[in-house]
C-alpha cells in the first residue's frame, strides 16, 4: 500500500476560521424559493408557508450567512416590489432566467425565514439596471431604525426593528456579458465606488464586496480585479469570486484535480489584492468572498430547453442537477480549499442552498425534502471546521490526470477548536485506483485521542441519492490507530475521510 506522511503541529497556525465560509445562497431562480423553502399548504409548512423540513436541514447544515436574492437574478430586481402587501405586489418577468416573478416572496419573508433557520442575509443590490439612489433606499429600508421615507415605510409594512444586514454584495458577475447592464471594468468600479461611499455614509458599520472575475476562465481575469479594485479599495472589504466545476469528460481523476485549479484561482486573487494595496500603499487586506462555488454540469441541457422554448413560468425546475458520489468528493475537496486559505477567505457561499445546485432537495408538487450527496461533506466541515487552521506538512505520492501534473494522492487540511478541546483533520485520497496509509504525527497535540473516523465511499463514482433512497451517506469506521503521538489511517481510494480527535 502506498503511504503519505503528515505532521500537524499547534504552531503552524494559518488563521481563525471565519464561520461565513460555510455560507449559502437562495436566489429567485427555479424552485429554490417557491416550492423550495416556501411552499404554503404542505403539511410540512409552518404557518407563515415555509417548510419545517427544509428548515431542519438547513440547521443541521449550521449555515451562518446566506446570499440573497442572486445571482444574475438582482440585475434586474425591483426591491419595492417585494415587501408591502402581498395582494398588491406585481408580478414581473424575470430576464436572467426567463421566468415569471410573483414577489410573493420578498425582503421581509426572507428576512424572517432566515431568523427561522439561524442564519444572517447577504444581501445583493441591484448595480446592472439600477445604482446609487436604489442601493442607498434599499439600506435606507433595511437598517436605518425609522424617521425617514424607507424605515418608516419597513415599519408600515409590520417590520418595527431594522433587519440590520451587515454584508451587501456590490452587484453580481458585473463582468459577465450575460448579465443584464454588463459594464467594463472602468464603468464597474466607478459605479461600485461611488455606490459604496454613499451607503457607509448612510450605515457606516455595513461590510461591501465589490464584484471580482465571474471564474477563472474570464478573458479579462485578473486585470478586472486589478483595475476595479483601483476605484473601491479604499471603500469595500472584500472582492467576490465565483467558479463552478464538471466531470465532462467523464474523467474522475482529472476532475478530483480541480480543486488545485481552485487553489491556484485564490491565490492569484489574493496576489492581485496586494498588488492594488502596494500601489495604493494600503494599509489594509481586501479579503475574498468566494459566494458562488460548487459543481454544476448535470443541468444545462434541460435548462436552455426550458429557457428558450418554455419561458415565462411561475419557479419552473431549472439547475436541479443531481448529484453523484465523486462530486461529492469534489465538494469535500473544494472545502478543504477554501479552509487552507482561512487567512484571506472571510466568505464563502455554496450555491445554491435548496433545488438549485443544491444539496437539499424536495420532490416536485409537494413531496418530501432529501439530502443530495454533498450534503454531507459541507455538514461535516461546517460542524467540525469551526477553530483555528493548522497547516499541515504534507509528504504525498503524486500522479498525473489528462490535463493536471504532480497532482498530490492526498489533500488534506486540520482545523483545531483549541476551546472544545478538538482537532478535526479533513483528508481526501484523491488517488481513484489506490488506497493509501496516511502517517499523521501529532506529538504537539499532547493527550489528543481518536474520537472516530468518518468516510464517504464507494464503488460506483455515479450513485446519486434520491428522495426513496440515500444510498451515499457517511459512515464511520474502524482504520485510524494512534501509537506514541503517531496516526495511521488508511483512506481507501477515491474517499472523503474526517478524523475526528479530542483531548
Amino acid at each position: 500500500m502506498k503511504r503519505a506522511e503528515m505532521i500537524i503541529d499547534r504552531a503552524f497556525k494559518v488563521s481563525e476560521v471565519d464561520k461565513r465560509i460555510y455560507g449559502s445562497f437562495i436566489e429567485h431562480l427555479g424552485r429554490a424559493v417557491y416550492d423550495g423553502i416556501y411552499q404554503p399548504g404542505h403539511p410540512l409548512s409552518d404557518e407563515d408557508g415555509f417548510r419545517r423540513d427544509v428548515l431542519d436541514m438547513v440547521k443541521e447544515l449550521q449555515v451562518p450567512i446566506v446570499r440573497y436574492p442572486g445571482g444574475n437574478f438582482v440585475s434586474n430586481f425591483f426591491w419595492e416590489d417585494s415587501v408591502g402587501p402581498v395582494e398588491l405586489r406585481p408580478a414581473r418577468l424575470d430576464l436572467a432566467w426567463r421566468s415569471l416573478e410573483k414577489n410573493e416572496v420578498g425582503l421581509n419573508e426572507f428576512s424572517k425565514w432566515a431568523k427561522k433557520a439561524d442564519t444572517e442575509v447577504m444581501m445583493a443590490i441591484n448595480l446592472g439596471t439600477r445604482g446609487i439612489a436604489d442601493a442607498c433606499n434599499l439600506l435606507e429600508y433595511c437598517n436605518h431604525p425609522g424617521g425617514t421615507k424607507y424605515s418608516d415605510m419597513r415599519i408600515a409594512h409590520g417590520v418595527k426593528d431594522p433587519h440590520n444586514v451587515k454584508v451587501w454584495c456590490l452587484g453580481n458577475e458585473m463582468d459577465g456579458p450575460w448579465q443584464l447592464g454588463h459594464k467594463t471594468m472602468h464603468e464597474y468600479g466607478r459605479l461600485a465606488e461611488e455606490t459604496a461611499k454613499a451607503m457607509k455614509l448612510i450605515d457606516p458599520t455595513i461590510e461591501l464586496v465589490s464584484c471580482g472575475s465571474s471564474n477563472l476562465e474570464m478573458p479579462t481575469f485578473p486585470q478586472w480585479e486589478a483595475t476595479t479594485l483601483e476605484y473601491t479599495y479604499d471603500h469595500v472589504d472584500y472582492v467576490s469570486m465565483h467558479q463552478y466545476y464538471g466531470n465532462r469528460n467523464n474523467d474522475t481523476a482529472d476532475f478530483f484535480a480541480l480543486s488545485d485549479d481552485m487553489d491556484q484561482f485564490i491565490r492569484s486573487v489574493i496576489s492581485t489584492c496586494d498588488f492594488v494595496k502596494a500601489k495604493k500603499r494600503g494599509k489594509k487586506d481586501i479579503n475574498l468572498s468566494f459566494d458562488e462555488w460548487n459543481v454544476w454540469f448535470h443541468s444545462n441541457a434541460e435548462d436552455d430547453d426550458i429557457m428558450t422554448n418554455h419561458p415565462w413560468q411561475v419557479a419552473p425546475a431549472l439547475l436541479e442537477d443531481m448529484y453523484d458520489f465523486e462530486d461529492a468528493v469534489l465538494v469535500g475537496l473544494m472545502l478543504i480549499t477554501l479552509m487552507k486559505h482561512a487567512d484571506r477567505v472571510k466568505m464563502a457561499c455554496m450555491a445554491q442552498l435548496v433545488n438549485v445546485i443544491a444539496p437539499i432537495m424536495t420532490e416536485c408538487g409537494g413531496g418530501k425534502a432529501w439530502k443530495q450527496t454533498i450534503f454531507y461533506p459541507f455538514m461535516h466541515a461546517s460542524k467540525y471546521g469551526r477553530g483555528v487552521v493548522l497547516q499541515p506538512v504534507l509528504n504525498s505520492p503524486v500522479h498525473d490526470t489528462k490535463t493536471h501534473e504532480d497532482v498530490t494522492d492526498i489533500s488534506s487540511v486540520a482545523v483545531w477548536n483549541e476551546e472544545n478541546e478538538e482537532l478535526t483533520i479533513f483528508a481526501v485520497n484523491r488517488n481513484v485506483d489506490e488506497d493509501l496509509e496516511l502517517i499523521t504525527d501529532i506529538r504537539s497535540m499532547e493527550d489528543y485521542r481518536v474520537v472516530e473516523h468518518i468516510v464517504m465511499e464507494s464503488s460506483d463514482m455515479k450513485i446519486c441519492n434520491s428522495a426513496g433512497q440515500e444510498l451515499v451517506a457517511p459512515k464511520t469506521v474502524d482504520r485510524t490507530r494512534m501509537d506514541q503521538g503517531k496516526m495511521t489511517s488508511v483512506l481507501k481510494k477515491a474517499s472523503w475521510n474526517v478524523i475526528r480527535l479530542a483531548k
